[in-house]
């Protein structure tokens, strides 16, 4: 009988410190991933990041209660500041830092905004998760934040840089991660949770689900950077200038996303769902866009990318800094 409770005792203990020591994890895998990069380059990895990041969302999807997603949805102050951040706050401090560059860097500009106008619908609910903040909410909002986008992003681009941007945006990348990303994952979660409501197979398998978000998070970061890399490196001289348009957006947008929270009345956990949607931008899904401007070269891609190596830093910041950015207290005061 010991024995058993110590075995428990053990897993609990595992669990735990894949939890408490992600961030040492995910530091971890971003090296493995750039050793990879020079080890075995190639186009494999690229290949590799769409499933790692489906299976990801759904052990994650599978930490959400789904039958509360209608409630989530219904949550009209919520969906208004979020979209209020997405496509009003984030375009105008994209639009400022964008302006730094020169004007003879059409593409580098092009890429910024493709990549920074576009907020995330993926790992955004994963990070959110690990940040306190509330999920659901996100997962909810991910159909809204996803045609909001297509709609808009043609159009901010064409205010933005030109008339030629509008035609190189194209629906259907947007779509395919929406099914395949968002959809299936949902799918597949949705029919796990209901297994598990009704058979006790079901709940072990749910259960065991319960230890893969750390690890799988861990091998997309790795995937994702040995795929990118090599072109970051290739157009190492161009993008050096993005480095601080990147990084000052991490720090302008969960200052401008608590604030706008706050200001909307929001709770904390809703409070940090939007600070982390409105920080987190549409890199993966953006990047085929990239690829698919020919007289752009490998330059677009790779200032698309050099946003993703920035953001997965400052989100390994945002586990801990947006926690206590938007804190209970604003809450609790208004209540």
């Amino acid at each position: 009988m010991p024995t058993h409770h110590e075995g428990a005792d053990s897993l609990a203990v595992t669990r735990t410190g894949l939890e408490e020591n992600q961030v040492a994890i995910y530091f971890a895998a971003v090296v493995a991933g750039a050793l990879m990069a020079v080890a075995a380059p190639g186009e494999a990895w690229g290949a590799v990041i769409n499933p790692a990041l489906a299976a990801l969302l759904y052990v994650t999807f599978l930490q959400v209660p789904l039958a509360d997603l209608r409630k989530s949805l219904a949550n009209g102050r919520f969906l208004l500041t979020l979209l209020a951040v997405n496509f009003v706050a984030a375009p105008l401090v994209a639009f400022v830092l964008a302006s730094f560059l020169p004007s003879e860097e059409w593409v580098l500009r092009l890429g910024v905004l493709m990549v920074l106008l576009a907020p995330c619908i993926d790992y955004v609910v994963v990070f959110t998760h690990l940040g306190r903040g509330d999920p659901r909410l996100i997962v909810a909002a991910t159909p809204v934040l996803l045609v909001a986008q297509m709609l808009l992003l043609p159009v901010y681009l064409g205010l933005f840089v030109g008339e030629r941007a509008m035609a190189m945006m194209q629906p259907g990348p947007f779509i395919e991660a929406f099914v395949w990303l968002i959809a299936v994952p949902l799918a597949l979660s949705a029919a796990t949770q209901a297994w598990a409501a009704r058979s006790g197979a079901g709940k072990t398998v749910a259960d065991a689900m319960g230890w893969l978000p750390v690890p799988l998070m861990a091998m997309v970061l790795l995937v994702v950077i040995a795929a990118v890399a090599p072109d970051v490196a290739a157009q190492a001289r161009s993008v050096a200038m993005l480095v601080p348009v990147y990084a000052a957006f991490a720090v302008a947008m969960p200052v401008v996303g608590s604030l706008v929270a706050r200001f909307a009345g929001l709770e904390a956990g809703a409070g940090r769902a939007v600070t982390f949607s409105g920080s987190t931008r549409n890199s993966l899904v953006v990047l085929p866009l990239a690829f698919a401007v020919p007289e752009a070269g490998a330059l677009l891609p790779a200032a698309v990318v050099t946003q993703t190596l920035v953001e997965l830093v400052a989100m390994l910041v945002y586990i801990r800094w947006v926690p206590t950015l938007v804190s209970a207290k604003p809450a609790a005061a208004a209540e």
